[in-house]
């Protein structure tokens, strides 16, 4: 593995472990507080947050896994074991959402009065702007360094500024005398967090099932097409994550052709490819004669 692929990885952890951090202390603040008021919202948003601190650490196992160099076993890296926790990232969250709606029902049948004053919003509100930060900055780096693991997390705590944000509502329609809206808030909640959860799911899903990351080939068949001595070329397809695309081709050359000749030209394809098309790691060209 290259300094810079170490380096990569290295700066993914790091984030995730901040993130870690600042996820728990929040967690604690609402599930500490929900749990003395006896405000089912406020600790079902304080769990949530304690499972965005979880999440970071199924991230940080993946990328460690990740970020390890090819072997004989894994010829072609160790990438998708990224991809594999971000879907194991989803699991949890579809966990949580059905424990959270669980528990609004029950509240629905078993209401309890929750206590509600000043503290309450002023500790909703603080966590509430961590979280931004958070979220935006997680979101942010997951971007620049194309990690998979880094945009899903930041998008379980894009959840949690919706919840937080259901919460303060909820809060002030108790404090009006509508207690029973802290049981249908947390309900909601756990459908929100569901529908998240199912799309970090889905994206996952289409890495480790191969769904073509390059929907559309025409560059790639303009690339080809343009090498001299390359004739047509056909069933282009790709597969793998964003930033690791894997492609393979057919093109056709004149029979005639010496074998040395055709070979110089697959290596021609495959450093035109890479060179103008980003995240294409490997390409794989299968030489065959064009019928006269």
């Amino acid at each position: 593995m290259t300094l810079d692929t170490q380096a990569h990885y290295k700066h993914i952890r790091n984030i995730l472990i901040a993130v870690l951090v600042l996820n728990w202390a929040v967690a604690a603040l609402k599930i500490f507080y929900g749990l003395l008021t006896r405000c089912t919202s406020i600790s079902a948003d304080g769990f949530h947050s304690l499972s965005d601190g979880t999440s970071n650490i199924i991230g940080v196992i993946g990328i460690r896994l990740a970020c390890q160099p090819t072997d004989m076993d894994h010829p072609y890296g160790h990438k998708k074991y990224e991809t594999l926790f971000s879907l194991a990232i989803a699991a949890l969250i579809l966990f949580l959402s059905f424990n959270l709606f669980k528990t609004g029902i029950q509240r629905l049948y078993h209401p309890i009065a929750p206590q509600v004053d000043a503290t309450s919003f002023i500790i909703m509100l603080f966590t509430l702007a961590v979280n931004i930060g958070v979220m935006r900055y997680e979101y942010k780096k997951g971007k620049d360094l194309q990690s998979d693991i880094l945009i899903s997390d930041s998008m379980h705590t894009r959840a949690d500024i919706f919840t937080s944000l259901s919460v303060i509502v909820t809060l002030v329609l108790i404090k009006l005398g509508y207690p029973i809206f802290d049981s249908l808030v947390t309900i909601m909640i756990a459908l929100f967090i569901a529908w998240v959860g199912f799309g970090i799911a889905k994206e996952s899903s289409d890495v480790l099932c191969d769904t073509a990351p390059l929907v559309d080939v025409t560059k790639i068949s303009t690339i080809v097409l343009n090498i001299k001595g390359v004739k047509t070329c056909h069933k282009i397809r790709s597969r793998g994550r964003p930033d690791d695309i894997f492609v393979d081709l057919h093109v056709q050359v004149d029979p005639a052709m010496h074998v040395e000749t055709a070979h110089k030209i697959s290596f021609t394809i495959e450093d035109e490819i890479k060179k103008n098309i980003p995240h294409i790691t490997d390409v794989l060209v299968h030489i065959e004669p064009i019928s006269r």
